[in-house]
């Protein structure tokens, strides 16, 4: 039998008469693509700016639903999570059902957030993928599938986007075969996620490449060679910062410099290449922990960020909205200020939060192991806080304040009435040392 191709909900032209925009140049395209395609997606996106401005987050998910992979990159920050299945049986942790699927989803709707990455591990070998993406609901959320492309030939590449996938986020790492495959450790990775490029693009499905910065490459001619090599495939690159967590425990000479990180910057004017850090849909709010990412382990832990092996609550535990809202307590995670990577260069962060993580420790750490009164914004507002006890009325009413209306600044756009684009001003609480080990490690170094 025929498959059906998935185009929403949505009225008007057909999903193959509309242009997608295929780049960060062509936002427009994507927001009138998601009007035609996607309603209930496009009326949340609107609301982004609303939500910020009040001190709201808009992350997106970035569900590491089960960490099988038939890799092992030199790079890896989920090591530390991933178990055989004997070890996950012993350890009886309840994990991601397909029905825990779906009321995820159901949450997050509410909640206004647009978008779940389907990460792992490597999703394509996940033996209930397709139940998976008709659980997370394609007619609500903008779904993306993380792979190394290994398994994305041209027969997969159709079936994903007749299913509901809507982009594929590739990881490469050079710009020839003897560096990505270096990276990844393993031979003929990069011949075929060349090929998975054009496979994505042969049907029709948004694909982009996802690669690795660490010291030195940004400037090297290697990385130039590989932005070239994305303009000649037609698609755009995302930037990860090298973190000194995961495989690069403790890697500080491998993160970025201020230097590197203002040459990236550069960069996008020229090449459709971007960053975590980069303005998207009006908002240049900074650091996106919590904010406007949020990843959910295996597990139903809440992460500030795919590199800050901390969990803020458990979605078993826990409404996703309560343990959000914890997070944008956390003057780190503050949506009205802005920060710089804090996990990628900032070493005060790294010396409080991370380090703790180090060595024989099981991630993720408690956040109320890491976290103490002075970090909390509004301390009382948190359960575990000594300020919270007996002040419960109080912080009710806090809690009711905080949801009242406040007039937010519009603009009548070709898109409709919509807040002005909204940026936080820089944070204040905390000195942000960019350079430097951190001082834990010094005293290490001392001993």
């Amino acid at each position: 039998m025929k498959k059906k191709n998935h185009t929403g909900s949505g009225k008007g032209k057909s999903s193959s008469e509309i242009t997608f925009g295929q780049t960060k140049f062509e936002e427009d395209k994507r927001r009138q693509w998601l009007k035609k395609t996607k309603p209930q997606v496009y009326e949340k996106v609107l609301r982004f700016n609303d939500k910020l401005a009040r001190g709201e987050g808009v992350p997106i998910i970035q569900f590491q639903y089960n960490y099988a992979c038939n890799f092992k990159c030199e790079h890896c920050s989920i090591e530390k999570f991933q178990m055989s299945r004997k070890q996950e049986a012993e350890s009886r942790r309840r994990h991601f059902a397909i029905d825990d699927v779906r009321e995820l989803s159901r949450q997050a709707h509410e909640m206004g957030l647009t978008t779940i990455v389907i990460t792992g591990g490597e999703p394509l070998i996940f033996k209930d993928f397709d139940d998976l993406v008709r659980a997370i609901d394609p007619d609500k959320f903008w779904i993306v599938a993380d792979t190394n492309g290994w398994y994305l030939d041209d027969e997969k590449a159709r079936h994903l986007k007749d299913i509901g996938v809507d982009k594929i986020q590739l990881s490469l790492d050079g710009c020839d075969a003897q560096t990505h495959d270096s990276f990844r450790r393993r031979s003929g990775s990069w011949e075929r996620c060349i090929k998975a490029v054009e496979a994505c693009r042969k049907v029709g499905l948004h694909v982009i490449l996802s690669t690795v910065v660490w010291r030195g490459r940004a400037r090297s001619q290697e990385f130039m060679d590989y932005l070239k090599m994305a303009k000649q495939l037609g698609v755009g690159t995302y930037v990860t910062y090298a973190k000194p967590v995961g495989a690069y425990e403790g890697r500080f000479d491998q993160m970025l410099t201020e230097d590197e990180e203002a040459y990236l910057r550069e960069l996008e004017k020229i090449y459709d290449v971007f960053t975590h850090m980069t303005p998207s849909y009006g908002m240049d709010i900074g650091c996106i922990a919590v904010k406007r990412i949020l990843p959910i382990t295996r597990y139903g832990d809440v992460l500030p960020c795919p590199y800050i092996p901390v969990s803020l609550g458990n979605f078993f535990e826990e409404p996703l909205k309560d343990i959000v809202e914890r997070g944008l307590n956390l003057h780190w995670f503050n949506p009205r200020v802005k920060m710089p990577c804090i996990c990628g260069v900032d070493r005060t962060f790294i010396d409080k939060v991370i380090i703790p993580t180090y060595g024989d420790v099981q991630v993720p750490v408690p956040y109320t192991k890491i976290f103490t009164d002075e970090d909390y914004v509004d301390p009382g507002k948190e359960k575990t806080s000594p300020q919270y006890r007996g002040n419960e009325a109080c912080a009710s009413e806090q809690d009711r304040g905080a949801n009242k209306k406040e007039e937010v600044e519009t603009i009548e756009t070709k898109d409709g009435i919509i807040p002005i684009t909204w940026a936080p001003p820089p944070d204040t609480h905390y000195h942000h040392r960019l350079t430097g080990d951190p001082d834990r490690m010094k005293d290490k170094k001392k001993g």
